[in-house]
């Protein structure tokens, strides 16, 4: 048997690869030794940085958005940052219809993702990664969603396959576990998550990844959910002491790499190379998170200043600079709701962000305007083009 695991022929006549228990044996040569610590190094920084913010969970819920964007654009979502933010700003003004959104159905996979997020931190609180807390984030992920048929929060009763649009099992690119085999699978790796052992965490963590979509233990979501996995294994392991690592950026800056290399796993018997690769991962997405904070930070301190030279500094428009943070997209209604002033104030207020280049409007219209903190959007736009 190979070390990755083997596949065996099943009753309908395919043949389903069904893996070997984690860990197999690990070879850390100097490369791999180096990428670590230098991994190590970085997501220090990133913890260190994010215990400094004026703000942390405005630069979390930041983060969040951009991760579940990009994890679910890996997917084929068509869905821009921006839609994510017109979505929320329906939401927050009853008065909007959400359903008049474009791409709605792969704004609410986002969505979803961002709850699924959002609801895991808060669950490890009371429960340790466990099986039961997967399900629970899968029901969550493909709620009145796309999937939505697809037993939510169950394990397949089905067999699944992966492949081009369209294709049979019989030619499919890869067979995952019959279900009976996925349970027993899915059991392991819960205990492996659970076992101390000389790896280091990260590789831990990598191996994790690699199993759960081996596995393929859903009809639907798997994707998703085991770049979600990756988060809250680390945020579990105290790795990660907030949740500002968007890996995805470059999982879907590197698609067909990535794919590539979970195949050579499962058909070279080579961990190595797909370690290689995800320490990359951690290294160069912890180094753009460290980058983006500091643009952010860069940026708030100079339309303060602009404000100030102004004389625009009162403690409504300083209120009104930091809701942008949370609230990039911005009608005048939003802003009289936020900040509870009359329509007129929150006209006027807007009027003068407008005037010295800080929001932008972006409808042409006289009517429902709609304005955009533009620098900003830039920065957290990075990477989620389609």
């Amino acid at each position: 048997m190979k070390k990755s695991g083997m596949y065996m022929p099943q009753i309908r006549g395919y043949k389903a690869f069904i893996p070997t228990p984690l860990p197999p044996e690990i070879t850390i040569d100097e490369n791999m030794f180096n990428k670590l610590n230098q991994a190590n190094k970085l997501l220090n920084q990133l913890n260190s940085i994010s215990e400094f913010l004026p703000n942390t969970d405005l630069f979390i819920s930041m983060y969040v958005k951009k991760e579940a964007l990009l994890s679910a654009q890996i997917e084929g979502t068509q869905a821009s940052l921006q839609d994510v933010f017109e979505f929320e700003q329906c939401e927050y003004d009853f008065d909007k219809d959400i359903e008049n959104l474009k791409n709605i159905n792969d704004i609410e996979e986002v969505i979803n993702y961002i709850k699924a997020l959002n609801y895991g931190i808060k669950r490890l609180e009371d429960l340790p990664m466990s099986l039961k807390l997967i399900k629970e984030l899968h029901k969550i992920l493909l709620d009145n969603a796309c999937g939505a048929d697809k037993t939510p929060g169950e394990f397949k009763k089905t067999q699944n396959w992966i492949g081009l649009a369209g294709c049979t099992l019989n030619e499919a690119k890869f067979v995952p576990p019959s279900p009976e085999d996925s349970v027993q699978a899915m059991g392991d790796l819960e205990l492996y998550m659970h076992k101390k052992n000389n790896l280091p965490e990260l590789i831990k963590c990598a191996l994790i990844h690699y199993q759960f979509e081996t596995i393929h233990p859903f009809l639907d979501g798997n994707g998703r959910l085991g770049r979600l996995l990756i988060t809250f294994y680390l945020y579990w392991r105290g790795i990660l002491t907030k949740p500002l690592l968007y890996i995805s950026y470059y999982f879907k800056k590197n698609k067909q790499e990535y794919y590539d290399r979970l195949n050579m796993v499962r058909d070279k018997d080579d961990y190595e190379q797909w370690i290689l690769f995800f320490l990359d991962s951690i290294i160069k997405t912890s180094e753009s998170a460290l980058a983006d904070i500091k643009k952010i930070l860069e940026l708030k301190e100079k339309d303060q200043n602009i404000l100030f030279k102004n004389k625009i500094s009162s403690p409504l428009a300083i209120v009104l600079l930091n809701k942008l943070f949370y609230m990039p997209l911005i009608s005048i209604k939003d802003i009289q709701k936020a900040l509870e002033i009359g329509y007129q104030t929150a006209s006027d207020i807007i009027e003068q962000f407008e005037r010295i280049g800080i929001l932008k409007e972006i409808t042409g219209k006289k009517r429902n305007r709609k304005f955009v903190y533009a620098e900003y959007l830039n920065i957290l736009s990075q990477g989620t083009q389609l």
